[in-house]
């Protein structure tokens, strides 16, 4: 085979992103995908405005996606609760109907698409993968999501090494009773050391997706969410029409909070591997189509030079969106703040539909 002007690590929104947009650039570029089906990854779920417009601009519109309209964002803690209309709609829905639109549209564009292809590290500017080959290209943009990559650590504050934080998702299947509920709002449950975002699907399933210190799990997922429903009446009536029988998907040590600027020429590190925000800004789909959309454009002026430069104007945008989402998730995940931070929420809804853009990278 030829080599290929990139290589993609990881067919996900950032990756599948900049292999659309490096194809239509005319670069010769291969997307190299490790699992051989694309799956409905634990994270992701819920595109902001913003987001929509980054895959607008990559052809691809609400209508294909076809997903659930999110127009408000509801907070809940204790006994207190708010809703807000969110600043524009947004839109709920899986990470297999995105990711599979998104592949489709690199293919289309001309990228090669190599599923089981296991990449673990780059060593001598070469990618080297689990079956022991090796794949050169100028430039490689590293797309890999929340899995580690060998050379590449992602260390979390000092305060989550001590108590690491876990990932959960359960799928909800859909019942015409949750779609009362639930409606057109991402919803937010708090709680002590965690909290639980909600919101619905394409196929009127919803999503119900937990990030929670361990020291909080106290053994199976399973029994931590049933106690978090006795606890939280709303998260209760909600897990009413769980079915508990497909399982609860788990990642663990996710080092919310990181991002770095640092890269070598030729390497662009894109979406988690740039930086992992607090889910419950709701931005790491945003981040990994703005981490592609803004390598691409750099590749395009500066080919595989232009990595460094990139990557710190990329570590730079991150930091006003990280500093408050940061904020917002120690807040939330503190009972003594999580209560006052919700009738701050009902009280100045104009603060939250400002937070829910200054949360964006712009």
């Amino acid at each position: 085979m030829n080599t290929p002007d990139a290589l993609v690590i990881g067919a996900g929104p950032a990756g599948a992103g900049a292999a659309i947009g490096l194809a239509r650039a005319g670069a010769k570029v291969v997307l190299l995908e490790r699992s051989r089906e694309t799956g409905d990854a634990l994270c992701g779920g819920f595109l902001s405005w913003q987001s929509l417009a980054r895959l607008a601009a990559l052809g691809i519109d609400a209508a294909m996606l076809g997903g659930q309209v999110v127009r408000r964002v509801r907070l809940f803690a204790g006994a207190r609760s708010s809703e807000t209309m969110l600043p524009e709609a947004a839109t709920g829905v899986s990470r297999l109907r995105l990711d599979s639109v998104l592949q489709a549209a690199a293919v289309a564009a001309g990228a090669g698409l190599e599923r089981g292809v296991h990449a673990t590290a780059l060593e001598g500017g070469a990618v080297q993968t689990r079956d022991g080959a090796e794949l050169a290209a100028p430039s490689v943009f590293l797309a890999a999501g929340k899995h580690g990559f060998r050379g590449f650590p992602r260390e979390p504050a000092a305060w989550q090494r001590e108590d690491p934080v876990i990932g959960l998702r359960l799928r909800m299947p859909q019942a015409a009773a949750l779609d009362r509920l639930v409606g057109d709002a991402v919803e937010l449950h708090l709680f002590d050391r965690g909290y639980a975002g909600l919101v619905r699907q394409e196929d009127g399933s919803a999503n119900l997706c937990l990030a929670v210190h361990k020291s909080r799990l106290g053994g199976a997922p399973e029994a931590l969410l049933r106690r978090l429903g006795d606890e939280h009446p709303r998260l209760g009536e909600r897990l009413a029409f769980a079915d508990w029988s497909r399982g609860i998907d788990a990642i663990g040590h996710v080092p919310y909070g990181w991002r770095d600027g640092v890269t070598t020429p030729g390497l662009f590190r894109l979406g988690d591997q740039a930086g992992v925000i607090p889910s419950l800004a709701g931005e790491g789909m945003g981040i990994a189509l703005a981490s592609a959309e803004a390598a691409v454009t750099a590749w395009r002026h500066g080919a595989a030079g232009a990595a460094p430069g990139f990557q710190r104007a990329l570590a730079a945008r991150m930091t006003r969106p990280f500093a408050l989402a940061n904020l917002i998730w120690r807040l939330g995940e503190n009972p003594r703040t999580a209560s006052p931070l919700t009738a701050c929420a009902a009280a100045a809804p104009w603060l939250v539909r400002l937070t829910s853009r200054a949360t964006r990278l712009g």
